[in-house]
């Protein structure tokens, strides 16, 4: 994907830290297929909207095929 949007429900995020730069691996799956293989996008922690729970349907946007944005989408 060029640039879009795309629903997930969201899993975990794990910290991790790679030559002292610190990001973010957002783990979902996909929200047409909830239970099917698990996904991961690494982000910069401002990319992210805070107190996501699993569980919850959020929104990836992507940009040059990766994902810059993740946002919670209000039910």
């Amino acid at each position: 994907m060029l640039k879009g949007f795309r629903e997930a429900v969201f899993r975990q995020i794990r910290t991790i830290s790679i030559h002292g730069q610190v990001s973010w691996e957002v783990y979902f799956n996909d929200a047409e297929d909830p239970d099917g293989s698990i996904e991961m996008a690494r982000v910069s922690p401002e990319s992210v909207a805070t107190g996501l729970e699993p569980g919850d349907r959020i929104r990836l946007e992507y940009l040059v095929g990766n994902v810059i944005s993740v946002t919670r989408v209000d039910t």
